[in-house]
């Protein structure tokens, strides 16, 4: 088990907090209160900066780096997040910044790792999206904003890097503007740029910012340095300009060419920002403490408070029906348990409180499972230390310990209250064999999957029918290496893994009727069931994978036993004809069919709804899909062409190259199956150089002599396992 030490040389501030039998004064004021994210592509800087949070709000007394010797940043508490230097799960914590409380939370850039970003981005409020001054709006980037958009996250960006040999302020805002397709807004523009960088020029108070010190901790304003004065007014008229299409009395002020307050702009881009009609655009170092104020000035300023969000959630007596959450500590609590994690102290689980205020000792009903559970502890968290409290109220985001639950469940003081809108997990696409190397290890082995599973969504476990073996699947190779290297470490378990498999689909390409009868008679009752309808596949752009559609009319089929064929349905779905893969992409449409008194039956109609099914699917021409990655590689200029060559030999298609000085991207879809390995491959064609991220795109049809190939190896797999 992970051990979580507890770190007295950090100092933990309780924010104030009304508990039930405190005057008023006492309250936190929840309009100053914020809860952001960091949400960026790998490598751009977001736990650098969440570093640089934290010195500059006091949190911590001593800046450290992200680096792999196992001495790394604040927000990387776990070894392998500090030996590899990347962010694995998101870590939260609570600074202060001039007088408003934020409960920050770091979240990784790989794509393995989405569901971190995605459930932090459900309870958030506000998030700052980070890029990098070379590499600009990259594939991970586009991701964070689908999941922003997706939750409706308002968001500042903050170009970071600006230090950097090739650093483009204006290309990567361009690129805001063309590749996301958002408002931005420059409100900042550099000082200098690469390692003649010196601070930044505010285009609202018009005014240059230097940071001075060690670790840039004090703020210097001065007047714009001469040689940028009129690139300053041209990019403060631009901002003017954009504004405008938000605020009709600020349009007036510039056609009439009347003077605006700096409190007039800060009002509009506010209401923009929370509206998400435009994304301020900020800029500077972190790495070189430059540009960090000002971008924590902008998210008390323009990011919203809990009290500005509306939240709604889904009655429990009527799902259909929508009513609003209040962030009211009075009113009866409501809190999505988000994120769970397991240590040496028991389950910790992540909670954002939307309404009312959760007391220590107190029993909450969990909305899924109906049962009432005691928060026996309830913690603040500053990484992977702790600090506990008694009550949090509304707006606040905080652990608590002694609940069994998942990930997504809704809790609130009163049973079948309501339920909250869980968050999008996305589909696996990769897995594995795990078995242990020695047995005494299975219990072991068995704890860790368990936990893990119950900490991560897009983390499963299932075991081969044929093989009998132990199956684990994720996001990609990095994740599941990630688990493997964790059961090792945490659990003392020494495993074997098989080579990754892929998760195949199977799909219809065209509609086809079925009209099939069931009838089976061998004396007392029998059973009859009597379906007719049409199978087709589904849209492209669908994210379900299944529709159904009841057409029967006059009573053809009872009532009771539509639910019945659905049922059938589904469970023909679980495995396909031509090489045993789930079935995806189809609407079934039930039109008519008969029934008989005595020998009809729910069992009757599911098993012909199965039988039926399968008989049907045959018909409709089926094919194999296989998940497309999107790939984006940097490499430098040099190498473009070996590069290309590799991933044409890997069946990829080539959708664009881009080539900025000496260093060209290229971004491609390829077939998961021929990306394992490729990592060597790539270092070995660029001396080591070279660079690439990947995160699912979409199923897609694979080449008829492909499929070939992978139905006669499935049916070999099969032969061997009967054997």
């Amino acid at each position: 088990m992970v051990k979580i030490p507890i770190d007295n040389s950090v100092t933990l501030q309780p924010f104030p907090r009304k508990r039930p039998s405190e005057a008023k004064p006492t309250a936190m004021d929840l309009s100053k209160l914020r809860n952001i994210g960091i949400s960026a592509h790998i490598d751009s800087g977001k736990t650098t900066l969440s570093e640089r949070i934290l010195f500059y709000a006091g949190r911590i007394h001593r800046i450290q780096e992200v680096k792999g010797d196992g001495d790394g940043a604040t927000m990387d508490h776990m070894d392998l997040e500090r030996e590899r230097g990347i962010t694995i799960t998101s870590a939260a914590t609570s600074v202060e910044w001039d007088d408003h409380p934020i409960n920050l939370i770091d979240t990784p850039g790989h794509v393995d790792f989405t569901v971190e970003v995605e459930r932090s981005l459900r309870v958030l409020d506000g998030a700052v999206l980070v890029l990098c001054s070379v590499g600009g709006v990259q594939s991970q980037s586009m991701t964070v904003d689908r999941q922003m958009k997706r939750y409706k996250v308002p968001r500042l960006a903050f170009i970071n890097k600006m230090d950097r040999t090739g650093a483009n302020f204006d290309r990567v805002v361009q690129q805001l503007r063309d590749k996301l397709e958002v408002d931005a807004v420059p409100m900042q523009i550099p000082i200098g740029k690469e390692d003649k960088l010196e601070g930044v020029i505010d285009l609202v108070a018009m005014k240059a910012i230097y940071f001075d010190g060690d670790n840039g901790e004090n703020v210097r304003t001065e007047d714009i340095p001469a040689d940028l004065k009129e690139k300053a007014q041209e990019q403060r008229h631009a901002m003017l300009e954009s504004l405008t299409m938000y605020s009709d009395s600020l349009m007036e002020k510039l056609l009439s060419e009347e003077a605006v307050s700096d409190d007039e702009i800060h009002a509009v881009v506010k209401t923009a920002v929370q509206s998400q009609s435009i994304t301020p655009v900020f800029c500077g170092s972190a790495y070189k403490n430059k540009g960090v104020q000002p971008l924590l000035d902008a998210v008390n300023r323009y990011l919203p408070s809990p009290l500005d969000r509306t939240v709604y959630a889904k009655k429990w007596d009527n799902p259909e029906e929508m009513f609003e959450l209040s962030a009211d500590d009075s009113k009866p609590a409501v809190a999505m348990a988000f994120k769970i994690i397991d240590d040496a102290y028991g389950q910790l689980t992540f909670m954002r409180i939307y309404q009312g205020t959760l007391a220590k000792g107190e029993g909450y009903y969990n909305q899924r499972t109906q049962q009432k559970q005691r928060f026996s502890r309830i913690v603040r968290m500053h990484s992977d230390k702790r600090e506990e409290i008694d009550t949090a109220g509304a707006g606040d985001i905080v652990a608590v310990m002694g609940v069994d639950t998942a990930s997504g469940d809704t809790y609130a003081a009163e049973n079948k209250y309501c339920s909250l809108e869980s968050m999008f997990v996305p589909e696996a696409v990769i897995k594995m064999a795990i078995s242990p190397t020695k047995r005494d290890g299975l219990d072991r082995l068995s704890k860790a999957l368990q936990r893990f599973t119950r900490e991560d969504p897009t983390f499963k476990v299932a075991t081969d029918d044929e093989t009998g073996e132990t199956l684990i699947a994720g996001m990609g190779e990095l994740h599941l290496d990630i688990y493997v290297e964790r059961i090792r470490r945490e659990y003392k378990v020494d495993v074997e893994v098989g080579a990754p498999k892929v998760s195949y689909r199977e799909a219809p390409t065209r509609p086809t009727e079925y009209d099939y009868k069931h009838k089976k008679q061998t004396g007392g009752s029998g059973q009859y069931a009597h379906i007719v309808g049409d199978l087709a596949p589904m849209p492209e752009e669908s994210e379900e994978n299944f529709e159904f559609e009841n057409k029967v009319v006059g009573g053809r089929i009872p009532r009771e036993y539509i639910p019945s064929v659905e049922k059938g349905f589904r469970m023909s779905m679980e495995k396909g004809p031509i090489a045993g893969f789930p079935i995806v992409g189809v609407k079934a449409t039930l039109a008519d069919g008969s029934y008989h008194d005595v020998d009809s039956s729910d069992m009757a109609f599911q098993l012909c709804a199965r039988t039926g099914f399968r008989e049907a699917f045959l018909k409709t021409k089926p094919v194999l899909l296989e998940p497309i990655m999107k790939l984006e590689v940097e490499v430098p200029s040099d190498f473009q062409g070996a590069v290309t060559g590799e991933l044409n030999k890997r069946r990829g298609l080539i959708v664009s190259t881009e080539t900025v000085g000496n260093s060209s991207t290229i971004i491609a879809e390829v077939p998961l199956a021929e990306t394992f390995g490729y990592s060597t491959d790539l270092r070995s064609a660029t001396q080591g150089q070279g660079v690439f991220s990947m995160e699912f795109f979409k199923y897609r049809p694979m080449p008829a002599n492909v499929q070939k190939d992978v139905v006669e190896e499935r049916r070999q797999a099969e032969l061997a396992a009967a054997k």
